[in-house]
């Protein structure tokens, strides 16, 4: 079944409207949908290696522009929304004792969960719940989205096939190591919402 999912990734990531599925999943992923948009942006990258840089700067904006949207929920919306989200993520207490020292530290926060597999949403949601300012928030999301998608647009550029041979050779493999990683991702945050 994983096999057949890869294909059908693999062939789905070639067609015309991959790039608009792409940059809704960036969206989505920084406001409040799980899945990162690296599970899509390198299959893309590695069916249409000329097509690299386009794909990471559209998932960089769209990702920039999700993070706003994520900081919408938290500035405006956040007993409407952001909360419930926190709660369906087992949140809600420790941010609530993180939330008084985000700001000294919100720049190098976004900037961290920006690169890692740190849940952006959540840090997206806490920017705006806190009012970090808007400006740091934007520019912090930008470098460090930037950085992670167009270091792994360039890495598969350039070394793409043998990428894509491992890949396929250690599907399983890998896909166990990028949930432990995503699941790693949320249990780190809680926890250091928790420490404060």
């Amino acid at each position: 079944m994983l096999r057949q999912l890869y294909n059908w990734t693999m062939e789905a990531a070639s067609r015309p409207r991959a790039a608009y599925v792409l940059g809704m999943l960036s969206f989505a992923e920084s406001s409040f949908f799980p899945i990162p948009p690296d599970v899509l942006l390198m299959p893309m990258v590695l069916a249409e290696r000329a097509k690299a840089w386009v794909f990471a700067t559209i998932t960089t904006l769209s990702s920039v522009i999700g993070g706003v949207f994520g900081y919408i929920i938290g500035f405006f919306l956040f007993d409407l929304i952001g909360q419930p989200l926190l709660d369906f993520y087992g949140l809600i207490d420790a941010f609530q004792k993180f939330a008084a020292n985000y700001n000294e530290y919100g720049a190098w926060i976004v900037f961290t969960a920006g690169l890692t597999p740190i849940p952006f949403k959540v840090v997206t949601i806490a920017s705006g719940t806190t009012s970090l300012n808007i400006w740091v928030f934007i520019v912090a999301s930008l470098v460090a989205r930037g950085l992670r998608f167009f270091a792994v647009a360039g890495l598969l550029y350039w070394f793409g096939p043998p990428i894509r041979a491992l890949l396929e050779r250690y599907l399983g493999l890998i896909t166990i190591l990028f949930v432990i990683l995503l699941i790693g991702g949320f249990v780190f945050i809680k926890y250091a919402f928790a420490m404060n």
